[in-house]
């Protein structure tokens, strides 16, 4: 485990830990801003934080999209902010040759749900000796997931977690079946609940994916007390501007709130 992550392993007190950022990283105020004011919060609340931010978007439904500020420069950013705060920092990768890239400058490599089957892709990450976390495909059941996790652990690395981030259910919506937290925790790694993906709504017909982000509260409450480990938010200090996923990002300042709500509720159930 990287030094920095060590704090993750909270089994004393059973709290869980918290990926949480932008979904693309924009610019280096914006990342600094939401950094500081997250690192702020679980500071005081006692819960471990990887910040994350996508360096590069691949995954679009048009080609118009936003899809990044360049990746050296997105890097950078992410690793001042780890270096700044003293916090893991993690963004996602999208083919073999980008793993040894972006492993220079962050803790953890984010394998995106839809290439959750990808084993060059899976290896690749593994090799790099980063913690690798591996995104559950909406497409695949949680059970499936094992074979993911093995792929990383028979090249060598152990440090694997794995995130549920809904299931497809229909053509425009996903739903998250809670049952499969714990089957997944039977694969003996970290599994974290993605509160803010899962409730995207993709393939809408004007070709930018929908959400529903009055939900992230029940989502968040319902993974706490399933037991989930950790809980993966996306968060803008303005989501109705957001360069990517604005439509299911959580309100920055609506954070502190609910991550009271979620603490109260773990101890309730410990």
């Amino acid at each position: 485990m990287l030094p920095r992550l060590k704090k993750l392993k909270n089994t004393e007190s059973g709290q869980f830990f918290l990926i949480a950022g932008p979904c693309s990283i924009e610019g280096e105020d914006m990342a600094m801003r939401i950094a500081e004011r997250v690192a702020e919060l679980t500071n005081r609340l006692e819960i471990p934080f990887i910040f994350k931010g996508s360096y590069r978007k691949a995954n679009r439904s048009r080609l118009d999209s936003f899809t990044g500020i360049g990746d050296e420069k997105a890097l950078k950013i992410l690793r001042k902010v780890g270096e700044t705060f003293d916090i893991p920092v993690t963004t996602d990768i999208h083919a073999e040759e980008e793993a040894a890239m972006a492993a220079a400058y962050v803790d953890v490599l984010q394998i995106p749900a839809f290439m959750c089957r990808q084993t060059n892709l899976l290896v690749a990450a593994a090799k790099t000796g980063k913690v690798v976390n591996i995104k559950k495909g909406q497409f695949l059941s949680p059970e499936a997931m094992k074979f993911a996790v093995d792929k990383v652990v028979q090249s060598g690395n152990d440090n694997v977690m794995l995130t549920e981030r809904g299931t497809t259910f229909g053509y425009t919506d996903l739903v998250i079946d809670y049952r499969g937290l714990p089957t997944m925790q039977e694969m003996n790694v970290p599994v974290i609940l993605d509160c803010t993906h899962s409730l995207q709504q993709p393939n809408q017909n004007s070709g930018v994916t929908g959400g529903r982000p009055k939900m992230i509260e029940t989502v968040v409450k319902a993974g706490i007390a399933v037991g989930v480990d950790g809980l993966f938010i996306e968060t803008h200090p303005n989501p109705s501007v957001a360069k990517s996923d604005g439509a299911n990002m959580l309100q920055l300042d609506a954070l502190e709130a609910l991550l009271e709500k979620a603490c109260r509720i773990r101890e309730a159930i410990r």
